[in-house]
């Protein structure tokens, strides 16, 4: 009967690293917290086991924590999207292919206005915002 709990536990904590990392974004770091509670209770029921000495059971449950420990801490880091073409810098700043650069600025302003976080908008979208007219102005 332990044996099948200790497969029950094991899966369990391996779906919820699998889960945990699938989900991680901004703000979404509660899956890491949740971890670090459930190995640190599996930790001292491995410390209990051992003492008891229960080996087999007390072994696998201090190597579950100390592996949801470890994967629980590492971060994936997304991968670097490409710089921009021209056509989508233009369609971004909404501004025609024979645009001058007083035309790229004043769209720039005109869509920043709205799109810097200060003004309710997103990192992101100010991130695309000024890569589209770095892009533009620098043919």
């Amino acid at each position: 009967m332990g044996l099948i709990w200790l497969v029950l536990v094991g899966v369990g904590v391996w779906a919820l690293a699998r889960l945990g990392r699938q989900t991680e974004g901004p703000r979404r770091g509660q899956w890491r917290v949740a971890a670090t509670l459930i190995s640190a209770v599996m930790l001292a029921g491995g410390a209990l086991a051992l003492s008891k000495g229960a080996w087999i059971s007390g072994s696998a449950l201090v190597g579950a924590a100390l592996w949801l420990t470890v994967s629980s801490r590492i971060r994936s880091i997304p991968a670097k999207r490409e710089s921009l073409g021209d056509a989508e810098a233009r369609s971004i700043l909404g501004v025609p292919i024979d645009a001058t650069p007083e035309t790229v600025n004043a769209a720039w302003r005109r869509l920043m206005g709205r799109a810097h976080p200060d003004q309710g908008g997103t990192e992101g979208l100010a991130a695309r915002l000024n890569a589209a007219r770095d892009r533009l102005l620098r043919k």
